[in-house]
């Protein structure tokens, strides 16, 4: 027994510095190991339509990745920690219906109506915006070069039919341009950004920019966005001619040219119920005229939701009854939409619609795009685009957005060090 322990004794002393280095060296491998996370959001409400999560749960972040999605992940595995509690952690927002080229052309595009992307949309909790046709296939490939590659956040596009984009010039409406070759080519070559292709701002009677537009979507395997501008023609003859995944926006105006989703009678038109049966989609399209009370509500009661939250965000629209995404979402929430249908359709019903399901998801593996909401409780007016206004107890905002990874924006200072 002696030997024995005195064999071990001599062991001990014989590998006690080799063993030590050992152990110290396997600590602070662990401890690299254990800090692999770039980004913990701990404490948070997460709510994912993709991945059916509805729940209190902590996501981590590496390089510029969701990591993992999981209870009670370690505080000490993460480089940084943000405590989120009490808070919801969702997908990057995306906005399906923006103006965000500021081109030469005279009109939209000259700068006085558009909007830059990253001065409006991560203050929102918006990583993704869409660009609503501003662009055509001749000023596509400046309004990448300008705006599209020197944004944060994501910019996407519908490509107008028209050569030029949306503009006041009535050189937009020359069916002459309205190349469908040319179109499909440019939404080919560019398929990682454009989306699909848009119709609008038509004055005419006939139906070949309509149906120009219609057949590149289709060649491209992509979705025809009709932005409603179209007082010639009917807004039955217009659904009657989408197809399945189509998008419909401006969908609860209300305005004198053009037939309402809603009758005298407050009655969705059955036309319009039969569209969405059949799988046209209808986007918000706020803007400063495109959302109107007296269409959304009897629409909402009747079953008629919108699939995406699309505001029209230009410098006109947001300063007046649209304001923002996350004010165009409280809207519903306030009229009675649950918290995970109005996520659903800020975040995964977007990126569906167009094709880009890598997107407005919190998958592991897939871009670190979030946004971190607050909901204020309390007595709040909500506006639409006549001047009329409901009330609410609930208002939705950001607290923080992640873009990639990276924080972009961070409205309290959540990630921020404490002033000594």
């Amino acid at each position: 027994m002696y030997k024995q322990l005195n064999f071990k004794g001599e062991l001990t002393s014989v590998f006690a510095v080799p063993l030590m280095i050992g152990l110290l060296f396997f600590a602070c491998s662990s401890q690299v190991k254990a800090q692999d996370i770039d980004l913990l959001l701990k404490g948070g409400h997460v709510i994912d339509a993709k991945n059916n999560i509805d729940r209190k749960i902590d996501v981590a972040v590496k390089a510029g990745k969701i990591f993992r999605v999981a209870a009670d992940i370690p505080a000490s595995s993460a480089k940084k920690v943000v405590d989120v509690s009490g808070l919801i952690v969702a997908p990057g927002l995306i906005n399906m219906h923006t103006h965000v080229y500021a081109g030469s052309n005279p009109g939209f595009t000259d700068g006085t109506s558009s909007q830059l992307p990253d001065a409006f949309a991560p203050r929102a909790g918006i990583t993704t915006v869409v660009d609503a046709g501003t662009s055509g296939w001749r000023t596509f490939p400046d309004f990448k070069a300008k705006i599209i590659d020197n944004s944060m956040t994501r910019v996407l596009a519908f490509l107008s039919i028209a050569a030029g984009g949306y503009s006041a010039d009535k050189a937009q409406e020359n069916i002459a341009e309205m190349d469908v070759q040319k179109t499909v080519e440019t939404v080919n070559k560019h398929a990682d950004i454009l989306v699909g292709v848009r119709i609008g701002r038509y004055d005419g009677t006939e139906w070949t920019p309509f149906e120009r537009a219609s057949e590149a979507a289709k060649l491209v395997n992509k979705p025809l966005f009709v932005e409603c501008h179209l007082p010639m023609y009917s807004l039955e003859d217009q659904l009657n001619r989408m197809r399945s995944g189509d998008i419909m926006t401006h969908a609860f105006e209300n305005v004198s040219e053009r037939m309402t989703v809603v009758d005298d009678q407050g009655k969705v038109r059955p036309f319009v119920l039969a569209a969405q049966k059949r799988g046209v989609l209808f986007d918000i399209g706020h803007g400063g005229g495109g959302f109107w009370f007296n269409q959304a509500i009897p629409s909402f009661k009747q079953g008629l939701w919108p699939n995406s939250f699309g505001t029209d965000e230009h410098r006109t629209s947001m300063n007046s009854g649209m304001k923002t995404m996350l004010n165009v979402m409280s809207k519903y929430l306030n009229m009675g939409m649950t918290m995970p249908d109005v996520i659903a359709r800020g975040s995964w019903n977007a990126a569906k619609s167009i094709k880009r399901e890598d997107l407005g998801n919190l998958s592991e593996g897939s871009v670190a795009d979030i946004a971190v909401l607050s909901v204020s409780k309390g007595k709040f007016g909500f506006v639409d685009s006549g001047n009329n206004k409901i009330e609410g107890d609930k208002k939705l905002e950001a607290e923080l957005t992640v873009r990639a990874g990276r924080i972009i924006w961070d409205l309290n200072g959540l990630a921020a060090s404490p002033f000594k």
